[in-house]
């Protein structure tokens, strides 16, 4: 045992090796902690850029998708507007007239607006303004129907209760031309908000609903 330090010298040879082995193991750890220090701030900064371009180009997908719904559905509302006007200025007519249209007249009625609800039946999912558009129009294409329905059993009915009957056609007639006037107002506006421009798709009959003019 050395005199000098009290400890053997096995002791201190061990003690000095540790001492020289120290560097190198806080090289370690420090090191370690770098590389985990880099990968978490590389999280917190990297992901929320991920985030939002995530959400952008999710959205820019979105408005494509609903472009092209608002085009489409243009396309079916500009024919049904067609075929509604053709046939409202027979239909009001009969109506002002107060005289019974034939039966195959009524039939051919019935068959148009069936073709017209069957076409409106679609429902994809869009966006809350465009579906708005779309389920306003159906709404309006049913009610032409049962207007329509209505006047067949009006028709077909005792003469004695055909002007009651005729009466409440008119106002299933006039309520339906109201449902398409607040369709026609929301799909040019959703027209307008993706940039496609007004599309006016009111009707022109007798009795056709309040035209839009600008």
């Amino acid at each position: 045992m050395s005199r000098k330090t009290g400890k053997p010298s096995y002791v201190r040879q061990a003690q000095a090796e540790q001492t020289r082995r120290m560097p190198l193991t806080v090289v370690i750890v420090l090191v370690v902690m770098a590389v985990l220090a880099g990968g978490l701030g590389g999280f917190l900064i990297g992901r929320p850029d991920s985030t939002t371009r995530a959400v952008e180009e999710l959205r820019a997908q979105e408005a494509v998708r609903d472009k092209q719904q608002i085009q489409e559905l243009t396309v079916v509302v500009g024919d049904s507007q067609k075929a509604l006007d053709t046939l409202l200025a027979a239909f009001d007519g009969a109506l002002e007239k107060g005289q019974p249209a034939d039966a195959a007249t009524v039939q051919g009625w019935q068959t148009t607006i069936r073709q017209l609800v069957a076409k409106h039946a679609e429902s994809p999912s869009g966006t809350t303004a465009t579906n708005v558009a779309r389920g306003g129009f159906r709404g309006a294409v049913n009610d032409f129907a049962v207007t329509v329905d209505l006047f067949a059993a009006a028709q077909a009915g005792p003469e004695a209760q055909r002007a009651g009957l005729i009466e409440i056609v008119k106002r299933s007639r006039t309520a339906a031309a109201a449902a398409w006037s607040v369709a026609a107002d929301q799909l040019d506006q959703i027209n307008v908000d993706a940039g496609l421009g007004h599309q006016h798709a009111y009707l022109t009959g007798q009795s056709g609903g309040e035209g839009h003019t600008d």
